[in-house]
Parts: C-alpha cells; structure tokens; sequence
C-alpha cells in the first residue's frame, strides 16, 4: 500500500536525479551510513565527460563569502513543516484562489516548491537593504546552539529560527545578509517559469552584492535592467555632500520574458486620404550628421511630387542631400508608383537659397496611420510614485494612520505587476510583502483589465512592538497589517466599480470584481509526531503514541493541506465536503482528490470513495475501522475505479 512521504523533497537528491537523466554513465551504487545501497554520482566519471573543469586552488572568478557553502546546503535540505489552514482570518475562504502566507520565507518556498516549482511568472521582492538595523531570519549556518545565538544578539523564534538585527558590528555583516538572500533567490528560481521574471527592490547598500548574487543564481545573461528608481524627488534625508533620493530595482529573466511594451501616443489622426486618416509622420530626407549625398549616392534619386514635378532630396541649405528609404524598401517602392503613399508639403530653402531658381520644393513626410506605438521602457523610473507616495497610499486605507514604516508606492508596484501582458492564471509572489502593496497591486491592475491574476503574499510574523503606532492601532504583528490592508484595499476597490456600474447605459456589461479575498495558511510543524526520527531517537513509551500519530489540537483540514502539496495540488483549490456513508469525506479540484481523515473509517465508505472514481485517494493509516477494512482498501478502488491511486497518511 503506498504511502505518502511527508516533508518537502531532498534539493540534493533531486540534483542528483537530473544529473542522472542527462548523464546516466555517471551513476554508481555505493553503501550508505546504514549499510543500504543507494546511488551517487561518480565524479571520476563525470570530470571524464565535461572534460577539464576548475578546482582545487585553481584561479576562477567567483563570488564567496564565509557561509557560502551552508546557506546554499540549507536551501537543499529538506524540511518537516506545512500550512495550517486558518479560515477565520481569510477572507471568501471558499472561492479565492490568492494566498497570504505566514511564517519565514525560506520555509514557504521550500513547501512551495513541491506544487508552484515553474509555475510563477512574476516575482517581486523588497529585503531587507542591509543598513544595519534590519531584522531577518538566519539559520544557525555554524551550528552555534539556539541558545548562544540567542544570547550573542537575536530571537529564536518557535521554529528555531533567528530573528536577527544584522548590525554592521557585527562581523560577518555582509555574509549574513548574502546568506540569508542566496538561500531564498535559489529556491525563488525554482518557482520561476522558464519565462518568469523577477524584481528585485535594494539601495546603495548591498546593490553590488546583489547584483553578483543574482548573477550567480540566474545569469549575467539574463539580466535585463538596473533600473534607478526615483524614491525621494527632495534628495533624501541623508546628511552628507552627495545625497541619494533614488533607490534600484534589478530585474532578471529565467530564460526570455515576454514583457509588455509601453504604449505611447503619436498623436491625433488629423489629415485623411483615400485609404482613411492618418497622422503627418518625419520627413523622408535624411537629417543630420553623414546626410550629404556623397555619404550615400545611390539614395539621391527622384521622386514624382502630386504635381508630376520630379523632387530631388535637397536639404533646407540647397545641398543634395539622400533619401532615408533606398529603392528596395517597401515604403519608397510604394511612393514611387503612387506619390499619394507620403504626405506632401510645399516648403521653403534658408533664407537666401535659391534650387534652379525657386526658393521652395516638394517635400515627402512619412504618413502614421495608427495613433500609437509599442515602445520599451525606460528604465529611469521617474513619475512612478515615491516614498511619500507609498505613505499616503497606506494612509488612506487606516483613516491616516501609518502602521507600516516602509511601505512602496502602488503606482509603482502595478508597473511591475504590469510588465506582464494581462493573462489568466498568472501567479505572483512576493515573500517579504511587508504591508502587502504587491497584493494591492494585483488587484487593482487586474480590476482595470480584467486578467484574473492571483497572488502569493508570504511575511515573517514579526510582532509589532511596543509605543509603535501598528501596535496603538491594535495590530500584534505586521502579517496583521497585511491581511487587513488586503481586506481594506479590496472594499474600496469593490467600492469603486459599483460607481461606474450605476452610471453604465441600459443594456450595457457591468464591470466585474477581481479577486478580493485570500486564504491565510500559517506555517508549522508537521501534524505528525516525531515521525521522521530514526529508532534511537524514539523513546520506548512514545511508540504507543503512533497508533494515532496526528499532534493534539491539528483539524482533518490541517491533515488535508498536508497532503496536497504531495499531490502537486496547489492551496487555493476548491474544497468539498460530502458525507459518505457517515463518514465526512473532502473532494478536492473536482475529483482530483477524495481524503478521508474520520475515526473508524469502514469499507462502505471506502466504497462510496472509490465509485467517486477521484484521481487520488487519501485515507488516514489509522482511521479505518478493522483488518478487513485495511485489506479491502486497494481492492474496492481496483474493482470500481482501477485508475485511483488509493494512499495511506
């Protein structure tokens, strides 16, 4: 009977089974710890393959930094944690499909990552700039005990975790902080699409380190912009010769984005001819630097005007200039068979200058037909909001109070949401979303387009401290912030959209909602005891515990959102409860998913399940009422839905 295996997968062995599918003749078997064969990589056998490769003391360009080595073993090995599922704070718990994560980043990617890995094509994030006096999370990388961490400078959270004031005394100031970002952006690149794009927000700090650390993760090549943002148009209150007003956003690519390009406006369509309105365009004659006729001779020829004069592309002096179009242009070729396919304008030489006795010419224009054209974006980020912005922007959501301190503009933060072309599905993630702008902005974006986009908000429950005006305000921690500034921002999008639909004309659409609400999961432990501990770590009174090993105080539903990531089903999937044969039954996605986590589970329920006919069937261990029950499991579903896959939790 198959088993579902709990905690997110070994990045390790999942290294090595890729390295296996491109290089099969590498593999070997050798004896583990525990004396059992498994497979490894010959890296004899590999070095023959790849040829010559750098190691050893050999001179390389690289990017290190003490704890390197850890922070990216961290990022592989796996965790024994999920998402409990906490309703009462959600809101439209049952349709939503965006998410609001709490817990530390690190954890909700890797448990991300066994559902959403290649799935998100927008990523922003907004760390910590490093400034010395940011907290974040960082693992004990050299296994001091929580203890002597906790007395050295941090907070151990529940998990063991350390919540850390990375202070520039501090000696490995910028390792901590290359450590705490490498684990997540290597994690954060697994969830990418392979045309996904990431955002990165940062200051003058750590923008080097950044940008090596995201060289290093996805690719000088992929990187498509440093943009300058534009953050404090006064200059900022920096106290010193040269202050610095602007922040940065680094923006790369996992393979090759499909952006949007900036719609710019060419103007009123204010002239028409026989083939319909169009806009008068640049002048067909070359202007400036090289535009004599000697730089290119053969694009000095005639064209014949509207009044069957042949014109020449004399230039506003009376020299012979060249034609911007050569004769194998599409363009020139149509105005040399019909002199209607440019605009003409009678105009006149320099003062003085005289062309064979007349002192104006025939000129041809370009004529524009659309009255707009797709351009790429500049990347000096100026007009997009700024700090203060972002300010008032939270402001008028808590009735002018401010709860957050650093909070960044929607203007800009729907910019980038916006990048991508509105699409269906779309998922985007931000996992240090702080206020949840990002959210805000996913929302209002798909509100104005229509795209049903949804979002992925993970936050540190970081409490709020004491005198702080979160904490005046009755906020305890800033994913309470969060939650109600999402909560806040969709009443008053919803708000607005019922005004445009009362002024609509009879008969006309009215414009839909978006997505406002969101399901709030809360990162824990696993709901099982201790089940990941070898023998001699168990205690011999704690054996009779696994007769029923699901922790005290854990719901079916936090035993059901265990187990879809191990399906590949993601958290915002619909889910059903139905009662069979007495026994309370969730359906999930439809029938992708039938679980059953009731006491004294029996064959006629296993039964009703199996004539459900689901893709997966999922039933706790222990649950089922006898022997009988537990032999007949596999067969009920092979006899009525052969294609289940019936497992055991």
């Amino acid at each position: 009977m198959e088993k579902i295996e709990l905690g997110t997968a070994d990045g390790a062995t999942e290294n090595i089974e890729k390295i296996a599918e491109l290089f099969p003749q590498v593999m070997t078997e050798t004896k583990n710890a525990e004396g059992e064969l498994e497979r490894v990589v010959d890296f004899d056998a590999l070095r023959d393959l790849l040829g010559d490769v750098a190691e050893g003391q050999r001179e390389r360009y690289q990017f290190t930094w003490p704890g390197k080595r850890e922070a990216k073993a961290e990022a592989r090995r796996p965790i024994y944690k999920t998402m409990i599922p906490e309703p009462g704070k959600s809101k439209d718990w049952d349709t939503t499909e965006n998410l609001y994560i709490e817990g530390d980043n690190l954890d909700a990617l890797k448990i991300l990552k066994e559902t959403y890995a290649g799935k998100v094509k927008l990523i922003y994030i907004d760390p910590p700039y490093n400034t010395g006096s940011d907290k974040f999370v960082y693992p004990d990388s050299y296994r001091q005990s929580a203890q002597s961490y906790a007395e050295s400078d941090g907070e151990i959270d529940d998990l063991g975790n350390r919540l850390v004031e990375n202070k520039e005394s501090n000696g490995r100031f910028h390792s901590c902080w290359c450590s705490m970002l490498y684990q997540r952006l290597l994690l954060l690149r697994d969830l990418m699409a392979a045309d996904g794009l990431i955002a990165v927000s940062i200051n003058d700090a750590e923008l080097i380190n950044l940008g090596k650390l995201m060289d290093e993760v996805f690719g000088s090549s992929n990187r498509l912009a440093c943009a300058p943002w534009r953050s404090e148009p006064s200059g900022g209150k920096d106290k010193t010769a040269l202050r610095t007003g602007h922040e940065y956003i680094m923006f790369y690519s996992k393979n090759a984005p499909s952006l949007r390009l900036q719609t710019i406006s060419d103007g009123e369509l204010n002239f028409e001819d026989s083939y319909g309105p169009y806009r008068k365009g640049r002048e067909l004659r070359k202007w400036g630097a090289t535009s004599d006729r000697a730089d290119r001779p053969n694009m000095w020829f005639g064209i014949k005007a509207p009044n069957g004069e042949v014109v020449f592309p004399y230039k506003n002096d009376g020299t012979e200039g060249y034609w911007r179009w050569g004769k194998d242009n599409e363009g020139m070729k149509a105005l040399l068979s019909n002199p209607e396919a440019a605009h003409w304008d009678l105009c006149p030489y320099d003062s003085g200058i005289t062309v064979d006795g007349q002192t104006e010419r025939w000129v041809p224009f370009e004529k524009i037909r659309s009255s707009s054209h797709e351009f790429g974006w500049n990347t000096w980020l100026d007009g997009f909001g700024t700090n203060a912005d972002g300010t008032s922007d939270l402001k008028n959501l808590f009735h002018g109070k401010k709860p957050f301190e650093t909070p960044k503009p929607v203007k800009l933060l729907e910019w980038i949401v916006g990048l991508y072309a509105s699409e269906d599905d779309e998922i985007i993630l931000d996992v240090f979303s702080g206020a949840a702008g990002t959210a805000e902005a996913a929302i209002r974006l798909s509100a104005e387009d229509g795209a049903k986009r949804k979002f992925i908000m993970v936050q540190l429950d970081e409490p709020c401290e004491d005198g702080t005006v979160a904490k005046q305000m009755g906020f305890n921690t800033i994913c309470e912030i969060g939650e109600e500034r999402i909560r806040r921002a969709g009443a008053r999008i919803a708000a607005d959209i019922d005004k445009e639909n009362e002024q609509l004309e009879l008969g006309a659409k009215p414009k839909p909602y978006p997505d406002l609400g969101f399901r709030v999961l809360r990162i824990d432990s696993s709901n099982f005891k201790d089940f990941y501990l070898t023998p001699g770590e168990t205690a011999q009174e704690s054996l009779f515990d696994f007769a029923d090993n699901v922790k005290e105080g854990r719901s079916e539903l936090d035993l059901l959102f265990e187990v879809l990531p191990k399906l590949g089903i993601p958290y915002s999937a619909k889910i059903e409860e139905r009662m069979l044969a007495g026994r309370k039954v969730f359906f999930v996605d439809g029938d992708k998913l039938a679980a059953c986590f009731d006491e004294n589970v029996g064959s006629d329920t296993i039964e009703e399940m199996a004539k459900a006919k689901p893709w997966y069937a999922v039933i706790r261990d222990s649950s089922m009422a006898d022997d009988a029950t537990h032999a007949n499991y596999e067969e009920l579903f092979r006899t009525y839905s052969p294609d289940t896959v019936p497992q055991v939790i």
